[in-house]
């Protein structure tokens, strides 16, 4: 079959690989969708990262060249000895994470912050720029009836952004600020509406992304490269957002995500950085500020597992991934019409899927 394979920074091909069996507990699932997503971009201009490069990855024990894609759905058409809860026609998505089961993290619950912590296409273990991939079917969750299996692919960076918002404590009638408006930054905005945001000022350079911001629930649109978004903010609040977010994964977003919360606010950083970045402490200490990390999600298929959560509020319309998705295209085009186009300090692109069945 055809998947993707990453090889090293900037080399991605289409290849013929070998297609896997079935085992006990496994399931095989033909891929519908499979998003880009920016660690992907990051793993092609700045890789390795995630990928294991020297040393086998302790989950997958896996090193590159691997297969690519942690943003996918697809429809289950093979169930191993042993598998419940799953049958042949299932449209499912994907909980990627890859953990030991055997840390302290993952004894107490929280296997998204593993001490060995991989994600499936990115880590090893099959990946999502294929034609079929197989997994331990704990790893794949249903979308019920009233999901489209192409919005199954969402259901991950969605995810990203719901724990994000868990984490950063913002509560109904907060108002808040997101700084970057990518595809995570997006998916922020529609949780943090979600969960009850008064107001949501959203600092995004592209206009293009600014439009779609606004599509997903922005109230407040700064052009950075105009006008000082702390300047802004507080001459438009009461001294600061209650909380922010960073999602552009630059240096002057970050100090400005701390900057425009009020004194006592929360920032919550989302992004995957590739370079160190400067900020001041006292912009924390004197406003008794909070910084907060947030990596991935919980993945189960249950209401009160975030898998379940997105799917739930995929089902009922409270979350829409429609303005998020710009592009669809084939197998063979990923690299030219995928990643470079992603890459691309002029694209107005968000979120691009690759259709490898198509």
């Amino acid at each position: 079959m055809r998947a993707v394979t990453y090889h090293g920074r900037k080399d991605i091909r289409v290849e013929d690989v070998e297609q896997e069996a079935v085992g006990r507990g496994q399931v095989r699932i033909e891929i519908d969708s499979c998003g880009i997503c920016g660690s992907d971009l990051h793993e092609y201009t700045a890789g390795p990262i995630f990928v294991p490069d020297d040393e086998p990855h302790p989950v997958s024990q896996e090193t590159a060249p691997i297969r690519m894609g942690h943003e996918f759905s697809g429809t289950v058409s093979d169930v191993g000895e042993g598998v419940t809860g799953l049958d042949s026609g299932d449209a499912v998505a994907v909980n990627p994470i890859l953990s030991c089961g055997k840390c302290r993290q993952c004894r107490e619950g929280n296997y998204h912050i593993c001490d060995s912590i991989g994600f499936i296409g990115l880590s090893g273990g099959g990946g999502g720029f294929a034609e079929s991939v197989v997994l331990d079917a704990e790893h794949a969750v249903a979308l019920g009836d009233d999901v489209p299996i192409e919005y199954g692919a969402l259901v991950e960076p969605l995810t990203v952004a719901l724990h994000a918002v868990r984490r950063s404590g913002l509560h109904s009638g907060d108002s808040v600020a997101v700084f970057g408006a990518g595809p995570i930054g997006l998916a922020v905005i529609q949780c943090a509406r979600v969960a009850g945001a008064r107001s949501i000022f959203v600092s995004e350079p592209r206009e293009a992304r600014r439009d779609r911001a606004v599509a997903c629930g922005a109230d407040e649109l700064i052009d950075p490269s105009n006008a000082d978004p702390v300047e802004y903010i507080a001459s438009n609040t009461d001294g600061g957002v209650d909380v922010s977010f960073e999602v552009a994964g630059v240096e002057a977003s970050f100090n400005a995500a701390i900057e425009s919360t009020v004194p006592s606010g929360q920032m919550t950083v989302v992004s995957i950085w590739e370079e160190k970045v400067s900020t001041h402490p006292n912009n924390l200490v004197l406003g008794e500020r909070t910084v907060t990390g947030t990596l991935a999600y919980l993945g189960g298929p249950r209401s009160d597992e975030e898998y379940g959560m997105v799917i739930d509020m995929l089902a009922d319309g409270r979350l829409d991934p429609d303005p998020f998705i710009t592009d669809q295209i084939g197998l063979e085009e990923i690299v030219d019409d995928g990643f470079e186009r992603l890459i691309d300090p002029e694209s107005d692109h968000i979120k691009i899927l690759v259709k490898p069945n198509d």
